[in-house]
């Protein structure tokens, strides 16, 4: 669409305005602490499967995954296993953490992502991409599935996807997600998942356009997403 039509007014009245704004920013922002709060305070659940990927350096554990770090992020990154590229969104999302491993890394955390596609395809494309974060293959185990990010085509025909915490009529194979891990005394816990909209605080570019008078501009599209490609596609 193009630009709305603006209300233009003093400089005076511009400020009045924006500090109206400003306050319920500020209430969002106390509502954002308080939501980060009870997130940390949510209960964890052990882990007891022995997952094992694929990685440049061999088979690696879930366990192995933390490396020196005591918390883990796992990105669930959209590769099936026949896919010739990853997912054009979930690669939007890539670009946004990309390059901020090491950050994580000063505050106890072990960022990767993980995706069902064999590891030469994953490295392919990263190169490609020129991303920079850990990528690893769960191609010969079950964790895209436990974690209800991989519906094998029997499921799916069934009506049985669970995405997102409820029953889902998903339309791919593959969804986006991220969960967290904890090490505690030995011990692999899961703390959080989240899926879908909740996704969307991770994503830095949407943040910015989020901040511009269109906005995301896509109620006209097809789909939400169809203006968007792989930023070597644009």
């Amino acid at each position: 669409m193009t630009l709305p039509e603006p209300i233009v007014v003093s400089s005076e009245d511009w400020l009045a305005a924006r500090r109206d704004l400003l306050a319920k920013e500020k209430e969002l922002t106390r509502l954002r602490d308080e939501i980060s709060a009870a997130r940390r305070a949510l209960p964890w659940v052990e882990i007891t499967t022995e997952y094992v990927f694929d990685t440049p350096d061999g088979p690696v554990t879930l366990a192995q995954l933390f490396g020196e770090h005591d918390q883990l992020v796992v990105q669930h990154f959209m590769f099936g296993t026949d896919w010739e590229e990853g997912c054009v969104s979930c690669s939007f999302w890539a670009d946004s953490y990309s390059g901020t491993t090491e950050h994580l890394a000063h505050r106890d955390v072990r960022f990767v992502a993980i995706s069902k596609a064999p590891l030469p395809k994953l490295l392919a494309y990263k190169q490609r991409m020129g991303w920079d974060f850990d990528w690893f293959s769960s191609a010969n185990n079950h964790f895209n599935e436990d974690f209800n990010v991989t519906f094998p085509a029997d499921v799916r025909e069934r009506g049985e996807v669970f995405y997102n915490f409820a029953p889902s009529q998903f339309p791919s194979e593959e969804a986006p997600g991220v969960s967290v891990f904890a090490r505690r005394d030995g011990r692999i816990f899961h703390t959080y998942s989240a899926y879908s909209r909740g996704l969307d605080l991770l994503n830095s570019a949407y943040n910015y356009i989020d901040l511009t008078p269109k906005g995301r501009d896509e109620a006209s599209l097809e789909w939400p997403m169809a203006w968007l490609r792989r930023r070597d596609q644009y």
